[in-house]
């Protein structure tokens, strides 16, 4: 099968990955696109997590101010060089990050963030909630373990479903942007305001 120009354009604009790694996915998946955007992205992840480890001490601080200025994020992300932090792709990232922290308002970028006081407050919750359910003992720590589990991803960014793919976590959309972008990004801290609070 042959693979035309504008089947790699149109991968291409799909994934944002360069023209050869294109052109090979299109090659690997017989010019079938959607098989394509799937190996690209499994061959993305892959380069990001070799990437995971180095350090991050350029980027940007965002600002994104939801229509009707009620609502407002401040957002610093970090990568591993100037240049890259001038990137269009690195920019529309983290303008979606800003937008999925005005949208989805988490607490705290990772998991070790959040203040052990408030995890040991939803798990006493979950225990009393299972065990108001009359489950056994055991079951009853499996179940508050699970409803934790869902505590994290709702208020852990990386672990928040993306509000513009829900099929795909803030890890998974940051590690495809890593394989795209080819240096490592971190999302290092954010504030969100809103009127009244």
């Amino acid at each position: 099968m042959s693979i035309t120009a504008d089947d790699v354009k149109k991968l291409r604009e799909i994934t944002g990955a360069g023209i050869m790694d294109c052109k090979n996915a299109l090659t690997e998946t017989q010019g079938d696109v959607d098989k394509a955007v799937e190996y690209l992205r499994k061959k993305g992840i892959a380069k990001a997590e070799k990437k995971s480890g180095r350090e991050t001490k350029e980027g940007i601080i965002d600002a994104y101010i939801h229509p009707g200025s009620k609502l407002g994020v401040l957002l610093e992300v970090n990568c591993e060089t100037d240049f890259v932090a001038k990137n269009n792709d690195f920019k529309k990232f983290v303008r979606d990050i800003a937008m999925q922290i005005a949208a989805a308002n988490p607490l705290v970028v990772r998991r070790e963030e959040l203040d052990q006081k408030i995890i040991d407050r939803e798990m006493e919750i979950y225990k009393t909630q299972a065990q108001n359910e009359k489950k056994p003992e055991q079951i009853a720590e499996k179940i508050a373990t699970g409803r934790m589990e869902k505590f994290y991803q709702e208020v852990v960014l990386l672990e928040q479903s993306f509000v513009k793919d829900p099929n795909k976590t803030i890890e998974q959309y940051l590690k495809e942007t890593i394989g795209v972008i080819g240096e490592n990004i971190s999302v290092r801290r954010f504030v969100r305001f809103q009127m009244g609070e």
